[in-house]
């Protein structure tokens, strides 16, 4: 379905039942919702758990936010590892109002909130601006925007495919070869999927379409944002920092950054992940995320109980 929100149109889809908690995701970089496997979609379904997903502004099918000129990315990035300003048509900031707005679309006042890559920086923000909104924090193979280079810089190849322009627009098979061979690249090591079964996958989020000036302004937009460790120390949800020890295009170290700026948070580093959501860690990924929503609505069940010491702050 289609819902009006920050003054933009976005693609979205929930499932499960309306009274249970809420779980958002927020998927990366040119990615649409889709994105997000349907197993582990369904994984947390059957944990009881409430889970909408939306394509992003200037992916699927969301708003595009059109920019008076093209800018050139390998400039941006220059200028953003000096620490020096990125001009971007909007930031990480207006996402996450993106990502409000979804909730207020559908009258949820908080959520659990899930992030992948640049939709678990999106989520930081979130977190870290509008507190009231989020119950819970899980940022998965995501960043704190620490330029630092050994933080920021994923392996040479990993940043080469990701670069790289697509080659026919509109080509649904075209467009599912690219994402094969990015996959290929940036996926999990330790848990290769099978190639038919993540033909078809690849198939459904190329269908939901591909746009390289969106996933430009997208990147942009990250550039743009620069450092949010400062940020970071705000955030008060409990938090989930998942990330896979052979990242190739965000470095574990990032992960571990995140966390270390988090207050509280938990860490959880993955042998052999890589940079997205291989089948065989769906499960545990799925499990890991609701175990931690559990907790989170316990804790905040416990502190607005009468009487208990934080009840005024839940």
């Amino acid at each position: 379905m289609q819902v009006a929100a920050n003054g933009l149109t976005f693609d979205v889809e929930q499932r499960g039942e309306r009274t249970a908690p809420a779980v958002l995701l927020i998927m990366g970089l040119a990615m649409p919702a889709a994105a997000w496997p349907d197993e582990f979609i369904d994984r947390l379904l059957g944990h009881g758990l409430r889970v909408i997903r939306f394509d992003n502004r200037d992916c699927g099918g969301s708003s595009r936010v059109r920019s008076v000129r093209r800018q050139n990315l390998q400039l941006a990035l220059t200028r953003a590892l000096f620490r020096l300003p990125v001009h971007a048509p909007y930031a990480l900031e207006d996402m996450a109002r993106d990502a409000a707005g979804v909730l207020d679309a559908l009258a949820i006042a908080r959520a659990h909130i899930v992030g992948a890559s640049m939709g678990g920086m999106i989520a930081q923000v979130l977190a870290a601006r509008m507190p009231q909104r989020v119950a819970s924090l899980t940022s998965i193979m995501s960043s704190s925007g620490n330029p630092s280079p050994r933080v920021a810089l994923g392996r040479p190849r990993a940043l080469r495919v990701l670069l790289q322009r697509p080659g026919r627009i509109g080509d649904i098979e075209a467009a599912t070869e690219r994402l094969m061979h990015v996959f290929g690249v940036i996926g999990s090591p330790g848990f290769r999927a099978e190639p038919q079964a993540l033909r078809e996958h690849m198939r459904r989020v190329a269908r939901r379409g591909f746009d390289p000036a969106g996933a430009e302004r997208q990147l942009l937009a990250i550039l743009a944002s620069g450092d949010r460790r400062e940020l970071l120390a705000h955030i008060k949800a409990p938090t989930l920092v998942i990330h896979g020890a052979n990242d190739p295009l965000v470095p574990v170290a990032a992960g571990i950054d995140t966390a270390r700026h988090i207050r509280g948070a938990q860490l959880m580093i993955i042998p052999g992940m890589g940079h997205d959501f291989a089948p065989s860690l769906q499960p545990m990924l799925a499990d890991s995320i609701a175990a931690h929503v559990r907790r989170a609505s316990i804790a905040r069940e416990t502190d607005a109980a009468p009487g208990a010491p934080n009840a005024a702050l839940a």
